[in-house]
């Protein structure tokens, strides 16, 4: 990596890389451990060790793929799977005719697809779920959906898949997340997350009452009363009386009802509560805000997609609670 400096420095280098903007980790190295180093010294090491990371744990992948270890079969009670993406801002060069939602069509950003892999094995004594302690691990990159499929698949492999008792995907609706699901995880119980269900609700109804604001709280509150108990099928009928005549309108309203009968049996939220089972794709929307939206989405920022793919290898590494496990490995 074009450094002289100790395993030791260019660890503590790395993580503060990830961390925070790379002018400040070199401010935080000289504060709290007394290394000197410039920011361009932070970004090299930090994106140089993010890619060593992904060298690493793709070989413990295809590891995993060849050995069959006998780990890969401890029971598990509840495996879930959940993936989503967002727009990271990127530099021109790696923007080139991509299309984008900019006036002129272009883009600002590419989208980095994340997931995550976590155990259940209890509900609490209401009947809640409970997601069991430091079992969340992370996978993310900037690539096709298709290339992305494996990469989550692997994960899931490597955390138990063939072992799981039962098998959840818990995400949006989007197309090429349904896709991957079915593609890799044909058996799995697919959830479509309760607040993106009710995104699409709450728009239909914008749509239906439009200008009625009372109306408008009140209708959603019943419908969304109604997802909550899966009365999926009230909604789309109710909501068929009420299109509006304008062409637009109607249009829009029919795609939102269009949605809903599409993903009515991923909508069963009173089926999936009452099996104790998560509603909620909040830990990959969590994700997605922390582990990339605060480090790669600041105010000015713009990346590379060597850099970019590097810092998010780095950082779910440490967010999995896999740093270690990888410097212990490079001892070996």
């Amino acid at each position: 990596m074009g450094t002289t400096r100790s395993p030791g420095v260019r660890r503590m280098m790395a993580r503060a890389g990830s961390q925070s903007t790379f002018k400040e980790s070199c401010e935080d190295l000289k504060i709290y451990a007394g290394i000197e180093a410039s920011a361009k010294d932070v970004e090299r090491v930090a994106e140089g060790i993010g890619q060593e990371m992904e060298v690493w744990s793709s070989r413990q992948a295809e590891a995993i793929f060849g050995e069959e270890p006998a780990s890969l079969h401890q029971t598990i009670p509840i495996l879930y799977i959940s993936y989503d993406g967002t727009g990271v801002p990127m530099t021109e060069k790696e923007l080139q005719g991509r299309s984008g939602k900019q006036a002129d069509g272009s883009s600002k950003t590419r989208e980095a697809k994340l997931g995550c892999v976590f155990t259940q094995t209890r509900t609490d004594a209401k009947g809640f779920p409970v997601r069991d302690p430091d079992s969340t691990s992370f996978v993310g990159t900037i690539e096709s959906a298709e290339e992305f499929g494996w990469r989550i698949y692997r994960e899931a492999v490597r955390r138990g898949l063939r072992g799981a008792q039962r098998v959840i995907v818990l995400a949006d609706g989007a197309k090429w997340i349904k896709n991957l699901a079915q593609m890799h995880f044909p058996e799995a119980t697919f959830i479509l997350d309760l607040y993106h269900a009710r995104q699409h609700v709450s728009e239909l109804d914008k749509i239906l009452f439009a200008g009625n604001e009372k109306k408008i709280g009140q209708q959603r509150i019943r419908w969304w009363t109604d997802l909550d108990e899966g009365k999926v099928e009230k909604i789309i009928r109710q909501a068929r009386q009420l299109l509006p005549q304008a062409a637009e309108a109607r249009k829009k309203a029919e795609a939102e009802i269009h949605f809903l009968e599409q993903n009515k049996e991923y909508l069963r939220y009173e089926v999936f509560r009452a099996q104790g089972l998560f509603v909620g794709s909040g830990v990959i929307e969590a994700g997605c805000k922390t582990l990339i939206g605060q480090r790669l989405k600041q105010s000015g920022m713009e990346w590379s997609l060597r850099g970019a793919n590097a810092i998010i290898s780095l950082r779910c590494t440490i967010k999995s609670g896999r740093f270690e496990d990888y410097w212990e490995s490079r001892a070996v």
